[in-house]
């Protein structure tokens, strides 16, 4: 009875640990180059004001011990959310003069609709394509990666954590006989 206890402490440390850096991993997506102008001009992506990292990856991870469903769900979501950010690439200004034949700039996913080539494997496109913020599809790449990992693996620590607590439910129903 005592290791499903051990173990429970220990999952449940990881797991608020890693809320924590989940939250503050999300936080900083809103900074874009540790500027906050960006938040303040609305220019900053969609993905990171969903704010996945920090109600899923963060709040709902917290909230594990009350439900392993609704941390289970907050990971799914973070995970999801995460992956399809690194798909659709960084929100960024970029020239749309190859679409249009005029020079302009605009705000958007410039990446997203590459037909033959991903930006992810394609380092050229990294600091050609994003005109500002500076260094946007690093800063991008970078923090929605480490988003994806630690959803990925709060989704296997809540599944052990499910796991360890039926265990531990019905190991403590046979030791009462």
């Amino acid at each position: 009875m005592a290791c499903f206890r051990t173990c429970s402490r220990l999952l449940g440390l990881s797991l608020g640990m890693m809320a924590l850096l989940a939250a503050g991993t999300n936080m900083v997506l809103l900074f874009p180059n540790w500027d906050f102008h960006y938040l303040l001009r609305g220019l900053v992506g969609r993905h990171a004001m969903l704010g996945s990292g920090l109600w899923g990856g963060g709040l709902l991870m917290l909230t594990s011990l009350l439900s392993s469903g609704l941390a289970l769900f907050g990971a799914l979501v973070c995970f999801i959310t995460s992956g399809v950010a690194l798909k659709d690439g960084p929100f960024c200004m970029f020239d749309v003069s190859s679409f249009n034949q005029t020079q302009a700039w605009k705000y958007g996913y410039p990446f997203k609709d590459l037909q033959h080539r991903n930006y992810l494997y394609d380092h050229s496109l990294w600091n050609s394509v994003c005109l500002e913020p500076a260094n946007a599809v690093v800063w991008h790449v970078s923090f929605f990666s480490v988003l994806l990992c630690i959803s990925l693996l709060q989704m296997l620590l809540v599944g052990i954590y499910f796991i360890n607590s039926l265990l531990g439910l019905f190991c403590s129903l046979c030791e009462a006989r």
